[in-house]
Order: structure tokens, then sequence, then C-alpha cells
């Protein structure tokens, strides 16, 4: 009788570690959305007594790759991100044993370029000045892509001052870079009427034109830490600094966001895209792991409450930019049911 009470006792225990491989929820991904998770995670904790989870800033493109490596519970339960998922990243994820994901869109973000709040001399700054000021090659009076030997702001546009070109921002591991290339690289090129020909002509080489980025030092990569480039603007007034606009509301003692083409940057020009560099910010949750790590359905609870995401919730005070409250209740609906995204309309 006894050997019998062990041995329920020993296949009970076993039972419990299989219901559960591990107690704390792994998180990576962008440093953008980094904040506002780690805001959830010290609630979730706080409201079921689960530790709190770990969420590490490894950057948009990072967290991907070791979101969608494998199913197995080595592997995080969820990413941040500070675009949406690419096509080929869900197909990694499938070929990878990943194949149900639920897609959050927690928010939105601009991407901003600002400056030191003791300089002001941009005035009327836009895409195409970014473009013709940090593109390796740009196209001469003919047309032609030739190398970018601009040093000055002036000789991109008269209108500019006569200072340096530098700017610093994200690495190509970051979320932010990829909405820094997309949004503001080539929406900068698509301003530019001689490459126009070359899109229609050839979509490859033209994507290249648009978002690679000279490395003669005008474009200074400074990781993943945007305090570093506070930092970096406060000491140097004439540099100018890419991050999102949720980091520059943060630090508006310090910093001043540029207009662009005439639209500053604000919390209602982003949500309406009339900003140029307006983005969705978004969280991935690894639907495999619900049953073996120990609470995520309810921190997915939690980050979709109206508590957290909502107009007046923490995440807001934070500096996040709310989804619409119409839109809330359909976010919520699908994370708490973990809803599997289909992928079929990722690019």
């Amino acid at each position: 009788m006894k050997k019998l009470a062990l041995a329920i006792a020993a296949a009970l225990a076993l039972s419990a570690t299989a219901a559960h491989a591990r107690d704390n929820i792994e998180i990576v991904g962008s440093s953008t959305v980094y904040p506002f998770t780690t805001a959830v995670a010290e609630t979730f904790s706080k409201k079921t007594g689960n530790p709190a989870p770990k969420v590490e800033a490894t950057g948009t493109g990072g967290g991907m790759k070791l979101f969608c490596a494998g199913a197995g519970v080595e592997t995080p339960d969820l990413t941040n991100a500070s675009r949406r998922m690419k096509k080929s990243e869900f197909e990694d994820c499938k070929k990878n044993g990943v194949d149900a994901i639920t897609e959050i869109k927690m928010g939105y973000d601009g991407l901003t370029i600002a400056q030191s709040k003791s300089s002001d001399e941009f005035k009327n700054f836009t895409l195409k000045d970014l473009y013709m000021g940090l593109a390796k090659d740009v196209p001469n009076e003919k047309g032609e892509l030739v190398p970018n030997t601009a040093k000055t702001w002036k000789e991109v546009n008269a209108e500019l001052p006569d200072v340096k070109i530098e700017v610093l921002g994200p690495p190509p591991t970051s979320g932010t870079r990829d909405s820094f290339n997309e949004l503001g690289m080539e929406g900068g090129c698509k301003q530019v009427e001689s490459l126009k020909a070359l899109k229609e002509k050839d979509e490859k080489a033209y994507k290249a034109a648009c978002q690679t980025i000279r490395e003669d030092g005008a474009y200074i990569e400074a990781g993943e830490n945007d305090n570093l480039i506070v930092q970096k603007l406060e000491a140097n007034p004439k540099a100018l600094g890419a991050f999102g606009f949720s980091f520059l509301e943060q630090n508006e003692d310090k910093l001043r966001g540029l207009a662009i083409g005439g639209v500053a940057p604000s919390a209602e020009a982003v949500i309406d895209g009339s900003y140029p560099m307006s983005r969705s910010m978004f969280v991935y949750v690894k639907n495999s792991h619900v049953d073996q790590v120990k609470g995520i359905k309810e921190f997915v609870a939690e980050y979709v409450s109206e508590a957290a995401m909502g107009a007046d919730g923490y995440l807001a005070d934070k500096g996040l930019v709310p989804v619409d409250a119409k839109e809330l209740p359909e976010i919520a609906k699908n994370a708490t049911s973990l809803t599997a995204m289909t992928g079929d309309d990722l690019k």
C-alpha cells in the first residue's frame, strides 16, 4: 500500500512538471516595446503572485530569430516587435515547428527625428532631405546614381543649416531601423522624381538605392540603448537622432522633435497617419507554450486589458499611443482566445 502511495505521488509530481515545464515567462524583442512589456510584467506579477516575466531587449529582428528558432521551452514564449512580423519570419517559424502564433497590436509609435532642445536650426525638414543626406548613392543632375559626397545639410537643401550631416540611430537588428529604412529613407526616396523610372524598371535595385545608408560616418549606429542617443545629442546639439515617439515624449525636457513635411510629431498625428513616420507595434505569442509555461494566458489578459492598453491605461502614462477605443475589444478577444494568425496578409 505504501509503495502504491509513493508511486501515485511520483506520478502526480511528474504530471505537474510536464504541465509546466517552466514557471517563468521569457520575452525578447524590440527595445521600443520593452518598457511597455516590462510594465505589464511587473503588474502581472503583483496581481498574480507569479514570477515577473523575464524581458530582454534584443531588437525586433533578433527577437524574431530567437522566437522562431523552435517550439521547445528553451526558446522564448513571446517577442516584442516595433513593426509587423515579415512573411519570411513567419515562414521560418513554421519551418521550425512554431505553427501557431497569436499577434497582438498593442499600440502605435512614430519614428521621430530629434535634436537637443538647446538647438532649433532645422526648419522645413522633409523625408527627401533625410534620404538625400543619408543614402549611400544619390541621383545626380542626369538622374544617375553616384556616391553621396554631401558633408553638410546645406549641400542637401539650401534652406537647411550649414552643419555637418550626423544622425545617430538604431542598428540593423532593431525594428526601429527597419522603420527608419522603410518609412524614412524610402519615404524620402519616393519624393525624388528621377528614381521613379528605376522603381518601374527594377524594384530590387530601387529598394537598394532607397534603403542603403552611407557608411562614412554620417549615420552612426548607437546600439539598442536609446538613452545613449539622448546623451550624445545633449553633448552634440548639431547632431540629429532617430527613435520612437514614446521615447521623445519621455525626454521632452531634453529633446525637440523635428516637424517632417510641416507635421510635428504628436500622438494625434501618429494615430491618424498624418505624421509621415507612424507605425504600429506588436507582441507575438507562441501558442504551443501556453500549456507548458505557467501564466502566459493571464499575462496576455493583463496586456490587453483596459487598465493597461486603454486610453487612460498605465501604458499610455509611459508614452504609448493607444489603439482606438473601438479597436481594443476585438484585439483583446483575439488575444485572450489565442487566435492564431494565418500569415496570409504579411509582406
